[in-house]
């Protein structure tokens, strides 16, 4: 069953733009500039997505003089991933015993 907290994640992982963040920073971190360059997204708008990425414990910052890196908790990822496989496992199990409720 999914709880409060994975469905606050997927809320913060189903925008486009952080969605886009996410992959790119699961293969390297980066700071903010190197993510407005490879979204296009404008500083500002960038700066609001990773706030709530930051905040809802994504991502993690790390700073580098007069820059912040941020590279993604993969911690995070897995434990919604993991609320998903425990769904599928169900759903193919329902499947495979053509478990069905009777109408009334």
């Amino acid at each position: 069953m999914l709880t409060s907290v994975d469905t606050d994640l997927i809320r913060v992982l189903a925008d486009p733009l952080r969605l886009q963040i996410v992959t790119l920073l699961a293969h390297e971190t980066l700071c903010t500039t190197h993510l407005v360059e490879e979204t296009g997204a404008r500083q500002t708008n960038l700066s609001n997505h990773l706030r709530v990425l930051r905040e809802a414990g994504v991502v993690d910052t790390e700073p580098c003089g007069r820059f912040t890196y941020y590279k993604l908790r993969p911690d995070v990822i897995e434990a919604v991933a993991s609320s998903f496989s425990t769904l599928a496992a169900a759903a193919r199990a329902t499947a495979a015993a053509d478990k069905k409720r009777a109408c009334p």
